[in-house]
């Protein structure tokens, strides 16, 4: 330590550029490094969503969900555990990977046994949803629609096909379906009494709609020299020519779909609803995915959302909700706030009882300068601005204000004794040097534990 400081002394010149490389680099770093609310979580989780249709939730885990675990884990590796949710007509299955397993090879090997195992599973059962994710992919932000003389199927409809599809383009944001809101889908309500007085049944019904809403290319047609696509009349293209198909002759009379059935242009069952400020809405909910800055993503959509609105109906209201950007902001802010005002706060200490401009001057310099350099080893080891590692920072300002406040007293005191400056200096830090060292390594030795927690805690408090 006192050769660091013998070195300083007969090279100034060499620690002022070693300074403004260490200003240069973290500012650099403070503004390229991505600002998230926590740190990076490398547990990988994959999710396999199956679906199918009127099944109840009982059927769907014994029949699907159960086998479909233990193919699991006889096929996938690395597994650190698995949780699975059965609902009507719907299963999740999220398995959990230790740390540092390889996403790819496990999202294949799921993926592998999810086709294998279908020839297993009930007939018309579907391949199911393979979803990619890690645990610190967190909601950052919520949009909400609303708007005066729209109901919950037109804003469901704007949100999944016009805003979504653009905002999913800002590096890093995820976006899955709306909550709330209205699908849209085409319903056919069956009466039974009419059913029965035409000696019909649902299925006759259903037969009727499979074999005449076929998709069949016909190809094109040359007649001169023009080419014209062919369609065939073989599907409905609206509701009333869906409601004008045959289901069977008797007696000469045709029955129609309309006969027996009302069919309209509805919604399936509504499963969740969206209140906001008493008003029915849908919310768009923005993931954080990767490794990109929590304000960069925000600040993107947030920039992205102005000039969407000549393309969206005027009565259309979307309100963003939830930031979780300004925590990030508040966090940035309370660090560089806490580093001035203890800088301050020790220059003026210094500057009123030790009356020495230079060694205002020095500790004004010296807390911004560690600050910096712990910014760019910050960056250097691959970590993120978050709410971990700027807390971690604004406890080290008051180390630094501690240590800076005794070295710089100890150095006037050698000077009032009248030596020379680089004297003054060489003496005043040799005498603190070992208590200043012994005194950090009992502060860093309260944090050696953490480094050995296991888990989610250990990649949030280690950095």
């Amino acid at each position: 330590m006192i050769g660091i400081v013998r070195i300083a002394l007969s090279r100034p010149y060499t620690f002022v550029v070693m300074s403004v490389l260490i200003v240069i680099g973290g500012l650099l770093a403070a503004l390229r490094t991505p600002a998230d609310i926590f740190p990076a979580i490398p547990v990988p989780v994959v999710a396999a969503a199956w679906s199918f249709n009127g099944l109840s939730a009982e059927d769907m885990s014994g029949r699907i969900l159960v086998p479909y675990q233990r193919s699991l884990t006889t096929t996938v590796n690395d597994i650190e555990h698995i949780e699975a949710n059965s609902l009507p007509g719907i299963g999740i299955v999220k398995v959990f990977f230790q740390p540092g397993a390889d996403v790819r090879l496990a999202n294949a090997q799921i993926t592998a046994i999810s086709q294998t195992l279908l020839r297993q599973l009930p007939p018309g059962t579907t391949p199911p949803l393979i979803l990619n994710y890690s645990a610190s992919t967190v909601p950052i932000l919520q949009i909400a629609l609303a708007g005066e003389g729209l109901n919950e199927q037109q804003l469901f409809d704007l949100g999944v096909n016009f805003i979504r599809p653009q905002l999913v383009t800002i590096p890093g944001a995820a976006m899955p379906f709306p909550f709330g809101g209205r699908t849209r889908q085409i319903q056919i309500d069956i009466d039974p009494v009419a059913l029965q007085s035409k000696g019909l049944s649902a299925q006759d019904v259903g037969a009727a709609i499979a074999a005449q809403t076929q998709i069949t290319p016909a190809g094109f047609a040359k007649i001169g020299e023009f080419q014209y696509s062919l369609n065939l009349n073989n599907a409905p293209g609206t509701v009333a020519e869906l409601a004008a198909l045959p289901i069977r002759s008797v007696n000469g009379a045709t029955i129609t779909i309309g006969d027996v059935a009302n069919v309209r242009d509805g919604s399936a069952p509504q499963q969740n609803v969206v209140h906001v400020d008493g008003q029915r809405s849908v919310l768009l909910t923005v993931l954080k995915n990767g490794s990109a800055s929590t304000i960069n993503i925000v600040s993107g959509i947030l920039g992205l959302l102005p000039g969407m609105r000549p393309s969206l109906p005027p009565n259309l209201t979307v309100t963003p909700l939830n930031d979780q950007s300004i925590f990030v902001k508040a966090a940035i802010e309370g660090v560089v706030f806490e580093g001035g005002l203890a800088a301050a706060l020790t220059s003026v200490m210094i500057l009123i009882f030790l009356g020495s401009w230079r060694s205002t001057v020095i500790i004004a310099v010296s807390i911004p300068l560690a600050v910096l350099s712990a910014v760019f080893m910050l960056a250097a080891f691959g970590q993120t601005l978050n709410v971990m590692t700027l807390g971690g920072l604004a406890l080290a300002v008051g180390i630094l204000v501690d240590d800076d406040t005794v070295t710089i007293e100890n150095i006037n005191w050698h000077l009032e004794q009248g030596k020379d400056v680089s004297s003054a200096i060489l003496d005043g830090a040799q005498q603190i040097v070992v208590p200043a060292f012994v005194s950090l390594l009992c502060i860093c030795i309260v944090f050696v534990p953490m480094f050995f927690l296991p888990g989610v805690s250990g990649f949030l408090f280690v950095p």
